[in-house]
């Protein structure tokens, strides 16, 4: 039994979770949230993370109810994610390791995100479906690694869609994907996008300017009038925001199939924060039962970022034998999830 505590803070939340062979303890977490229209700036950020994970370490231990001597090794996110964020956590981590001796490991958060999924949905080799703001990745599991068969070439799907909620000024409380999400339900009006899949990777960030422009047309420099602007000249911010989502959803789940085809499987796993997003669940559910297949997701506790995926990934690498020497107890803001050998699968 290896009992695990984990500290995520890659972005805008900070986390603190504690688990204990593959039970939860403790799930913790605060959100750096920005007026509507700004998105969060590494130093601001940074700021809010030194402010709050004190407070949250020791109402995690609280929860859990336990001591720093129970925990076996302490977790933290090493990467990828913005350096500032990154640092509150790495230092809180190496800091706490000393005055507790206790054993440090650094998880990639991708990792911590796909094996959360696992553990909490009992999928067992699902193709992966990792959405979040910072990362879009297709993922398969295959001789100690997890093999990225398609991602983005640009932009991030959760990154497409914050900037465009920035762009009408839609609240960032409690995310602006969830905020989109709300609006798209009331719209059942398609306006058709661009729709970019190249091979097994998807491109957004052109999609993110077409659709700026339908959204402010008096800000285009370039003042022709596009062929379906005749048609379109009454939307509302809903329309844009179904179709939004109908589009670059349907190319997510596009690429999502051909890695099933292609490994032969029939489970996906849907991870990451965008992952909550009730409408891609359903769209990647009645493609899996076409297919005689199963969808597999998480709710927000879980989908989010938060530390308890960090402390499971982590007690996982510690009970297969992972050790890192205090020395290697840095950060980096590109690790990408296929340079980690899955040393704690045998299958």
């Amino acid at each position: 039994m290896v009992c695990a505590l984990g500290i995520e803070g890659s972005a805008n939340k900070i986390g603190i979770g504690i688990i204990r062979d593959g039970k939860v303890l403790a799930n913790v977490r605060k959100t750096y949230i920005t007026p509507p229209g700004e998105g969060f700036l590494p130093k601001e950020t940074a700021k809010h993370h030194r402010e709050a994970i004190l407070g949250l370490v020791k109402s995690s231990l609280k929860e859990a109810q336990l001591k720093p001597s129970d925990l076996d090794v302490i977790c933290y996110t090493k990467g990828p994610g913005m350096a500032p964020p990154l640092l509150v956590g790495a230092i809180v981590a190496r800091t706490l390791s000393l005055l507790w001796d206790i054993p440090l490991l650094g998880v990639n958060h991708c990792i911590g995100h796909i094996e959360m999924g696992r553990l909490i949905t009992g999928a067992q080799n699902p193709i992966v479906l990792y959405v979040s703001g910072g990362n879009t990745q297709v993922i398969a599991y295959s001789n100690k690694r997890y093999r990225i068969f398609g991602e983005t070439i640009d932009i991030a799907v959760g990154n497409c869609l914050d900037r465009f909620a920035r762009i009408i000024k839609l609240s960032n409380d409690p995310s602006p994907g969830y905020n989109i999400e709300q609006l798209a339900k009331s719209s059942n009006r398609y306006i058709k996008l661009p729709y970019v899949v190249k091979g097994m990777d998807v491109s957004f960030s052109g999609i993110l300017s077409y659709i700026e422009d339908l959204a402010e047309p008096g800000k285009r420099q370039n003042k022709r009038k596009r062929p379906q602007e005749e048609e379109v000249n009454n939307y509302s911010q809903a329309d844009l925001c179904y179709s939004l989502q109908e589009t670059i959803f349907a190319m997510l789940v596009e690429i999502t199939e051909r890695a099933m085809a292609h490994c032969g499987s029939n489970e996906v796993l849907i991870v990451g924060g965008v992952g909550c997003n009730e409408r891609l669940q359903e769209m990647m559910r009645i493609m899996c039962e076409e297919r005689g297949g199963k969808l597999f997701a998480t709710d927000e506790r879980y989908c989010i970022d938060n530390g308890l995926m960090i402390a499971h990934a982590g007690a996982e690498m510690f009970r297969s034998g992972t050790r890192m020497p205090f020395e290697e107890a840095f950060v980096t803001q590109r690790f990408r999830t296929d340079e980690v050998l899955v040393s704690w699968r045998d299958d």
